[in-house]
């Protein structure tokens, strides 16, 4: 009853996402391609190809390793990544180029999710963290196609939710899907809802083993010379979302006024947003830059607005002390191992149930600081832009945390190879 009230729901549902994705065309050009494949239709793949799934920019950049190695094992191997969001997209066509088929994932339409897999024809589908697509799943099993949920978690908070749905997965869970989990409590959970347990294995958090170009450091630098900022305080507050920018402005404020020669580098997380934050500095009097237009700041410059993608790790490599948005408002949070990778000190915000795990793990070896509003951001970053050795200490422990928990990717390549095995060609030796 409930597969059945599910694909009523679904069918009720497609309507009014289009509805409202044409709406959003309208006022954003991004989202105006690639309506077609959200049903399903697009170009063949020239062979049965590995399929990567990744919700969004965050998990883009968690899978690119994952991806690039995989190429480089099965480079005969057609490689499909699908995503939600047209940043996503953006992103994964910035990253791989033409060497990957990067689409949109389609809706759990049962005909959408047979002409997707017509068309894709994957010989494994691989999703990061945790979507759950009941018609999609079912795919996967009628045709035979191994499924692997990578670095999967289920929050405590959510688990009661998923348990009310487990007949729609019942089957799947117990059977055909292969769960690589990111820590013990996540395997648990997914075993409480009916994972097969001998199918589900503990790996860890890929987004661990993000890599950190040599030159990435000379690359800070250089944005630090271009800035006008190589003497100046500078710190980057990325992946904001409404709400947080007027907190970060604030705590901006009471740097200058400190006397703290200050340059605030602000990338909010989606680029709809550029035109409007742009507005509320301007408003606001304060001097700044887009680095979408190529100004470069001067030595007076209050703040540059990081209105781009793709550049934010460059920007943290330049950064004194970061801060991570989407958590002081309840979105769950960003992504924090960039910046301690490069060994910045971090702030985040209370609202970090998107990576709880990572989170936990970086406040306890003291790489970042947790606050809890406005008030309490201020007050520690006034509190670090005077204290640069308690920033290195914080820094260091970042850079230990990350390194410490490497080792991710190749555990769950381990895991992906006897599933390949068996329908792809053999491996490349070639390193």
């Amino acid at each position: 009853m409930i597969r059945i009230l599910y694909q009523l729901v679904v069918y009720l549902l497609v309507p009014v996402a289009c509805v409202a994705l044409g709406l959003r065309s309208l006022r954003e050009k991004n989202y105006r391609g690639g309506f077609a494949e959200r049903f399903g239709f697009g170009a063949s793949s020239a062979a049965p190809s590995i399929w990567v799934h990744a919700v969004s920019v965050g998990e883009v950049q968690a899978a690119s390793e994952l991806v690039k190695e995989l190429r480089r094992r099965y480079p005969d191997v057609p490689l499909t990544l699908t995503t939600v969001t047209p940043t996503g997209a953006a992103r994964a066509r910035a990253l791989f180029g033409a060497d990957v088929d990067v689409r949109y994932v389609p809706y759990d339409l049962i005909g959408s999710v047979r002409r997707f897999f017509d068309r894709v024809r994957p010989r494994i589908a691989v999703i990061l963290e945790t979507e759950l697509w009941p018609n999609l799943y079912d795919e996967c099993g009628r045709r035979g196609v191994p499924l692997v949920l990578a670095s999967a978690r289920i929050s405590p908070r959510s688990v009661g939710r998923y348990r009310k749905l487990a007949s729609l997965f019942r089957e799947a869970l117990s059977n055909g899907i292969v769960i690589a989990a990111q820590s013990k409590g996540d395997a648990e959970r997914f075993v409480s809802i009916g994972a097969n347990p001998l199918r589900t294995y503990v790996i860890g958090n890929v987004k661990f083993d993000l890599h950190v170009p040599a030159d990435h450091r000379e690359r800070g630098a250089a944005l630090r010379t271009r800035h006008a900022a190589r003497d100046r305080f500078v710190w980057v507050a990325g992946s904001t979302h409404e709400g947080e920018e007027q907190l970060v402005l604030q705590a901006q404020a009471a740097l200058r006024a400190a006397g703290v020669d200050a340059l605030l580098v602000l990338a909010p997380r989606h680029p709809p947003r550029f035109p409007t934050v742009a507005a509320r500095l301007q408003s606001a009097g304060l001097s700044f830059v887009r680095c979408s237009t190529g100004s470069s700041a001067t030595a007076s410059t209050d703040v540059v607005l990081l209105d781009s993608i793709g550049e934010l790790s460059q920007y943290y490599a330049a950064a004194d002390l970061a801060f991570v948005g989407g958590s002081l408002v309840p979105i769950g949070g960003h992504n924090l191992l960039e910046p301690a990778a490069l060994g910045v000190a971090t702030i985040t915000g209370p609202h970090v149930f998107n990576a709880e795990d990572v989170a936990a793990a970086l406040v306890a070896d003291g790489a970042v600081s947790l606050v809890q509003d406005g008030e309490s951001l201020t007050r520690t970053v006034l509190a670090l832009a005077s204290d640069a050795d308690e920033r290195r200490r914080r820094g260091a422990s970042g850079i230990a945390v990350v390194d410490r928990n490497r080792g991710t990717l190749e555990r769950l390549l381990e895991l992906l190879a006897p599933l390949l095995s068996a329908t792809s060609p053999s491996p490349s030796t070639t390193r």
